[in-house]
């Protein structure tokens, strides 16, 4: 392997399982599942794939396939070129430690971003189009280096990756590889956006990121994922995980469920969906106790992917609390047994879910559950989320656990209901 892309991959990969087998298939235009609009997860109403869009380019002759890749590089020269004298080129891309003017690109660290096809534009030459080989190693360099950048807030590191993992999938769409390669690459470029998008935390912190766009990104990826997964004959490791990481992004969907339980009964039998479809049903049921009992359990990715759900189910388990015990001299609860039940971070997180909805305190380790002082007024706080994903992570690095093949199978079977 040479040029730009064979000294990154081999300094990338050295000491790494390597991903063997996967493939693309094409990707279709319109969205599988468009999310009702009251989702806290969902993207902008009838949105549908940027990288399928209608098609704008001119159709190839009849009879012809698409070509493969052949661009070497994590981002073509020519586009190097022309960003640097365009002065477009973004600080993860220059050149470290150069100070002249205008910044340099350094090959080994620009990243082809996501351009919008225009309406009869002739198709990109293969050399312009990374193949399936350097999208990957594309992902795996936004997954280890840009995603855990340490000088850079979280709102800058998610707003870059979205926009090139956009570039990827748009990349692999118009190129004709095979669907075992294309599932490789959107699987690790979906995983890479969950765990950049779940590290935003609150709104507050949030800066710039547009959270509207970033939802629709991950919707994207999804779609075009699982119309890979339809449209290839495999094999596809790990399609059980990430159908079940379709589920718990869209927990609160019907149409999610419903697709869902049309897979194949051999599939929906793994352990990775059997979890997610329990967590569904507790959802739905409002069993708070045996909710977040599962969510304890969940690995890390499927933690990101249900991380947008966890403040409505605690609104909605701290209601029926309210509802059960509320009396008119008013009844009290340990806030430790609220900590516990809802799996919160601590108990001043316990109170300020209590004080945001009306319930005062007794002290400072008891909450008053006093008929009619419950009250739901805008959206619930958030929490940092550290028990239920953060700590998830036990000492891997986010490439490890966007490139291992076999992440979910350590998670626990689901247990009888609560």
């Amino acid at each position: 392997m040479g040029g730009v892309r064979g000294q990154f991959v081999e300094r990338r990969r050295r000491g790494r399982t390597s991903t063997q087998g996967v493939s693309v298939g094409r990707v279709g235009r319109d969205c599988l599942f468009r999310p009702p609009l009251a989702s806290p997860q969902n993207a902008a109403p009838g949105a549908s794939d940027a990288e399928c869009p209608p098609s704008p380019y001119s159709p190839p002759m009849s009879g012809c396939e698409l070509p493969l890749g052949i661009c070497p590089d994590m981002c073509p020269a020519a586009e190097r070129a022309q960003r640097e004298r365009e002065r477009r080129l973004h600080r993860f891309e220059v050149v470290p430690g150069y100070g002249g003017h205008p910044p340099r690109a350094d090959p080994l660290r620009a990243v082809k971003e996501y351009s919008r096809p225009a309406a009869g534009k002739p198709r990109p030459p293969p050399s312009q189009l990374r193949p399936p080989s350097v999208l990957l190693a594309t992902v795996r360099y936004l997954a280890g280096e840009v995603a855990e950048s340490a000088d850079a807030s979280r709102a800058e590191v998610a707003g870059f990756v979205a926009d090139r993992l956009r570039a990827v999938r748009l990349d692999l769409s118009l190129q004709g590889a095979r669907d075992t390669e294309a599932a490789a690459v959107l699987e690790a470029a979906l995983a890479t956006l969950l765990a950049v998008v779940a590290r935003l935390g609150p709104e507050k912190a949030r800066g710039a990121a547009d959270p509207v766009l970033l939802q629709t990104q991950v919707q994207e990826g999804f779609g075009s994922l699982r119309r890979c997964y339809a449209q290839g004959i495999g094999p596809h490791p790990r399609q059980a995980a990430f159908q079940g990481l379709f589920l718990l992004y869209n927990l609160d969907s019907e149409e999610a469920l419903h697709e869902v339980l049309q897979l194949p009964a051999t599939l929906r039998a793994c352990s990775p969906l059997r979890t997610a479809l329990a967590v569904a049903a507790a959802f739905r049921e409002g069993n708070a106790a045996r909710l977040f009992r599962l969510l304890r359990t969940l690995p890390y990715l499927p933690s990101c992917a249900v991380q947008g759900h966890l403040s409505h189910a605690r609104r909605a388990a701290l209601a029926r609390l309210s509802q059960a015990l509320s009396t008119p001299k008013g009844q009290t609860l340990s806030l430790g047994f609220i900590v516990h039940l809802l799996a919160l971070d601590g108990s001043h997180e316990a109170r300020e879910l209590c004080q945001a909805h009306g319930l005062s305190l007794d002290g400072k380790d008891r909450v008053v559950f006093l008929r009619g002082s419950y009250s739901e007024k805008g959206l619930p706080p958030a929490s940092t989320c550290h028990l239920l994903v953060g700590s998830k992570l036990r000492g891997r690095t986010l490439e490890e656990v966007v490139m291992a093949e076999e992440e979910e199978e350590d998670m626990l079977r689901p247990g009888s209901p609560a």
